[in-house]
Formats: C-alpha cells, structure tokens, sequence
C-alpha cells in the first residue's frame, strides 16, 4: 500500500535465522503475540512521512509472511538474495523503479521494537546528510581474543551501529551498485566508501538484535520492562429493525432482522473500538467516527476496529486480550462465535486465543430483553509505554 509521504522503508526478512535454533527463521518468531516481522511493521507505519513498506524475503516464504501480517498491508514484497546486500540491493533498485520515493530506511526484522523517536531522529539527521545510523556508546571494555586474552582497544571513538538506517535513495543505491570489496557489514559501509557523508544519531536499547535463542528471552524483558498494562472498557446499543442485515464482530448473522444504526451498527466492534481506544486513553468511538460525518454511513465496523488497532501500533502498543460479551435473546450466539473470534482476531492483529467472545441475556428484561435491541461490552488489555 502506498500512502502520502517520501520516504520508503525497507525491512530485510530474507534470512534463515538458523542461530536462533528455531523450526522457523526468527523473523517470524513471536514476541508479545506478533512475529518480529510485524513488530517492524507496526513501528514503522506509526511514523507519517513513510510512505510505503516494502519487504524483502526468500524464496518460500511468501506464506509465512502473510501469516506473520495478517491484514497488515505492505506496498511490494521482493524476493532477496543470497546476501543480505543482495537482498537490499533487490530492494533498493525495486523502489527506485517506481519513482516516487526520495529517501529509504532500511531495517533489519530481527530488530522488532522501533522507537518513534529514533525515526524522528534519523528522518531529520537526512534533511542535512546523505545518510544517518542510530548508536549506542560501547561500555563493555573491548580486547583482542585468540582463545587468551589480549591487548584492550581503546574505545574513544568507537560506537555500536543499529538499524534503521536512512538514506537519501539516490545516494544509498548508487554505493550498492559500486560496492566491490567482498561482504558488507552494513549498508552505512558501503555509502561511505562511495564518499557519502553519514550522520550518526542516538540510538535505543530497544533497537537490540536478536541472534540468538537466548535473545528472544531478553527481548520480552526489554519489552517488560519498558511497558505497562492498561485496560479499556466499551458499551454500546443499537435498535433492531426489520430489512436490516445483522452484524455481529464482524460476521453476518442470520435473522429475521438486523441492528440500526450510522454504520453497519455492529454492536459489538462498535463495543470493542471503545474499549482499545479507552485503553490508550484516546477518546471514544464517536470522537474519530462522527455519526453526523456522511462518509461514514452504512461503513463496516471493521475499518473503525483497524484504526483503533493503528493507534496501538502508532504509540509503539501492544493489544494482549480483548473480551466481548453480546446481550441479546436473539439470535443465538453459540453457533456463530469461533466465526467471530477468528474475525475479531484477523482485524486486532493477535490470536484467537487472546479473544473471547461472550453471550448472556436479560432474563427478558429492558430493551434487550423485549427483543428491541442487541447491547454489547467489551474490555480491551493492551501493554503500551508508560506514559
């Protein structure tokens, strides 16, 4: 998908991951609920001047790739290379192609979490560089090692390169095209040894790689340690209506009448959009969806779900559970609802264990209880920065 904006990202996800001793490559290994791969993608979607998400994977793993995304749209997926240059490089000439784009980020997946503030960092570092790199200060002492220990290097001067990394496109492509000198360590190499001026701005504890098995179990703490869980509670009601078609978390119920309202008048994703967005203490449904906005009319409830879930991605969030319960006599909501927790699953971007739908009745009384309307609760917990 491409949007408003001139700078491309590139997440480089062509990698066996073998270190890490999984049965999959570690791009696609989760954390927190979510793929590495989508962690990328979710930090770098939160930032307005990137216009589209380009990822780069090998041969076979289009598959895993969709699954790791779910409903997560992406601008091109390219097949890489045998290295992790060439994979770039495919990358690289693959955006330029299009003509739209004028800078790029390169990231690597097995980095997942993204601070919005080293984006906002490396995006204004290129208003006056070719390029610029995220580091860290190196505080471990360094030392030559051939199985004994040997001089100590001096580390005046010597910093720690993260990614991602950005570019001028033009200036990045051009250092990939004349880079002769074997391997490259990183893309910043190979831009100044074409002569290009590279920034260097402060990096993130959160940028740490994950190589190893062990890392996944640090990654988790990094994130745990840097989160707090928040809960968020909805509530709506809508009139049922004979010629009306009825919604319900996303599926099409069958019924002899359906829920009124400005949109689908899906009761529970209506619920549950209050819920997300109470959770990260933004507002309530009609604050963003506006039933006097016209474009709104008749829109499905899940557009309204998928924005609340991109502001979770926007502030760097993550949703853990979301629990539903519909109040009705009708229609019965137990045939329908592994239906409805694969959809509300697939639309929040989590599993369908972290779903639970629920359905309960008002012993025939009230509006719900006279057949006059569906009502529906929602609690949403969602891990996001402390504030």
């Amino acid at each position: 998908m491409i949007m408003k904006g001139t700078i491309a990202a590139l997440i480089v996800a062509a990698g066996k991951g073998e270190r890490t001793g999984g049965f999959i490559p570690k791009q696609y290994t989760k954390i927190a609920g979510k793929a590495l791969v989508a962690h990328g993608v979710d930090g770098l979607s939160s930032c307005p001047e990137i216009g589209g998400i380009f990822i780069v994977i090998a041969d076979g793993q289009q598959d895993i790739l969709a699954e790791a995304l779910g409903d997560r749209m992406v601008a091109a997926v390219i097949p890489g290379g045998a290295l992790r240059q060439d994979s770039v490089r495919a990358g690289l000439e693959w955006i330029a192609n299009m003509q739209i784009f004028d800078s790029v980020l390169i990231h690597d997946a097995a980095r997942p979490f993204l601070p919005k503030a080293v984006l906002d960092r490396l995006i204004s570092a290129l208003k006056l560089h070719d390029g610029a790199v995220p580091v860290l200060p190196i505080v471990d002492t360094l030392a030559h090692d051939d199985g004994r220990l040997g001089a100590t290097v001096d580390r005046q001067g010597l910093s720690r390169v993260q990614t991602p990394q950005a570019f001028r496109l033009d200036a990045i492509l051009t250092s990939h095209r004349l880079w002769q000198n074997g391997v490259a360590t990183d893309d910043a190499q190979m831009a100044r040894a074409a002569g290009f001026d590279i920034a260097t701005v402060e990096g993130d504890p959160m940028l740490e790689k994950i190589t190893h098995a062990p890392d996944f179990a640090a990654a988790e703490a990094r994130l745990a340690a840097s989160f707090v869980s928040r809960t968020g509670m909805g509530f709506d009601v809508h009139r049922l209506e004979a010629g009306e078609e009825l919604w319900l978390c996303g599926v099409k119920v069958p019924h002899d009448m359906g829920l009124a309202g400005h949109s689908d008048a899906d009761v529970a994703l209506h619920a549950l959009v209050d819920a997300v967005l109470g959770a990260i203490a933004q507002g309530d449904i009609g604050s963003h969806f506006p039933p006097s906005d016209p474009q709104w009319r008749g829109a499905p409830s899940s557009r309204f779900v998928e924005y609340a879930r991109d502001l979770v991605a926007t502030i760097g969030g993550v949703i853990d559970h979301v629990d539903i319960t519909l109040i009705c006599e009708a229609p019965k909501i137990a045939p329908h609802r592994d239906a409805m927790r694969r959809r509300v699953a697939a639309l929040l971007g989590i599993t369908e264990g972290s779903v639970s739908i629920k359905a309960t009745t008002t012993e025939r009384l009230g509006l719900t209880g006279r057949g006059e309307g569906i009502a529906a609760q929602a609690v949403a917990t969602v891990r996001a920065r402390k504030a």
